[in-house]
């Protein structure tokens, strides 16, 4: 059983992979926009770096965290999509005429955005060391933040994949990307929590999990090892990859029985 599992999964990782390397539009704005936000941030916000107490003289180091949020973002639309399209163009439902096993079907889905997940971290962190950014944890930091980002990529994958279990629709995907852009905004993402000066910004910045998933990669970056940050960034991100996985495994046979 458990060998018939693996290669169930091996194939759909297989498809799920060369997919997502045959379409470049859902590689490259994944890579590009990120980065592209995170010079205009580094060069319009820098005076930032000014205010007391903030954590670094580089707000390049500071932003740096953010290309890997947005990249978790992408995750979850790129995920989301394909499994739409699989969807609107009957292939879900001729997968159901076989003995695939639902685990495999989500398991293999999200290879592709595991993948993306890894060349988006490490394009990030090479970009923000070509560019001056320091790694207060050094090697191991890198280490932790490359795992960290493959772990948002699958957390919010699999998020991408309930939506499009539950609308069969790939536009309904897509539109989740402005909602969770909007989570992104009312976070710590361009200034300390401490340094926010408007009370019900910071209130919100603070009840917002994007915040510590931000804070989790900065503490890496730009102090070195902290652990309640690492708590909270990875307790908060085994979160949604557990509830993300849960609520699709529980709406994929109702959606393969339609």
């Amino acid at each position: 059983m458990s060998r018939t599992l693996g290669i169930q999964i091996g194939q759909l990782a297989r498809r799920s992979v060369l997919r997502t390397f045959r379409q470049p539009a859902q590689i490259v704005p994944a890579l590009i926009f990120p980065l592209f936000l995170l010079a205009v941030n580094a060069g319009g916000l820098n005076q930032a770096t000014k205010l007391p107490g903030f954590p670094t003289d580089s707000y390049l180091t500071f932003a740096l965290a953010i290309t890997f949020m947005q990249g978790a973002m992408f995750a979850m639309m790129n995920a989301g999509t394909d499994l739409a399209n699989d969807v609107e163009t009957g292939f879900l439902n001729r997968l159901a005429l076989t003995p695939l096993r639902g685990s495999a079907l989500l398991s293999g889905l999200l290879a592709g955005a595991a993948v993306v997940g890894l060349l988006q971290a490490a394009t990030y962190l090479l970009v923000g060391l070509a560019a001056g950014a320091n790694f207060a944890a050094g090697v191991p930091g890198v280490l932790v933040i490359v795992a960290l980002s493959m772990l948002m990529t699958i957390g919010f994958g699999s998020v991408g994949l309930f939506a499009a279990l539950r609308t069969g629709s790939g536009e309904a995907v897509q539109s989740l990307f402005p909602v969770f852009f909007v989570f992104l905004f009312i976070s710590s993402m361009n200034i300390p929590r401490n340094l926010i000066g408007t009370t019900w910004f910071r209130y919100a910045a603070t009840a917002n999990p994007v915040s510590y998933l931000l804070e989790c990669v900065r503490s890496l970056i730009i102090t070195g090892w902290n652990g309640e940050a690492l708590l909270l960034g990875f307790a908060i991100v085994t979160v949604v990859a557990l509830v993300g996985l849960s609520l699709a495994a529980y709406t994929l046979p109702r959606r393969l029985a339609r």
